[in-house]
């Protein structure tokens, strides 16, 4: 069975060649890609690593919980991805966010959304740790 050419064959070689000249030719291209947050997602605050972690363990146990602790971080000063945004209307979509998620845990959706919010504070958490070591380091 043969699946194509494989590495070192003449038609990889030459693929490869083509592909190395036209990035080198036209200096290369650079592709940015940004995640666009909607209004709930962009609200969850950055949070310190073991209160995310206490969030993330309380939404699994208790649909909305977590997200509930979670909104009064923003009054406590934790940042968001809303800064134009006035702290209270960041704190109210956080308990939005918590209500959809107890009320439609009920048929599973908001018990499963309540874990993946948990793990995106833990993500931001671990980003908020990596950039305050990389600013130690400058």
């Amino acid at each position: 069975m043969d699946h194509g050419p494989k590495e070192g064959d003449s038609v990889g070689a030459a693929a490869g060649d083509a592909a190395r000249g036209a990035a080198s030719s036209s200096g290369g291209v650079v592709v940015q890609v940004r995640e666009k947050k909607g209004p709930l997602r962009a609200a969850i605050p950055y949070m310190p690593f073991p209160v995310a972690v206490i969030c993330l363990f309380l939404n699994t146990f208790v649909p909305g919980l977590g997200t509930f602790v979670s909104a009064f971080t923003v009054l406590c000063g934790a940042r968001t991805d809303l800064p134009d945004r006035h702290v209270c209307c960041v704190f109210w979509l956080n308990i939005a966010a918590a209500l959809i998620q107890i009320l439609t845990a009920i048929v599973m959706v908001g018990w499963i959304m309540s874990i993946f919010w948990g793990m995106d504070m833990v993500i931001l958490a671990t980003e908020r740790r990596c950039r305050a070591a990389e600013s130690d380091l400058h």
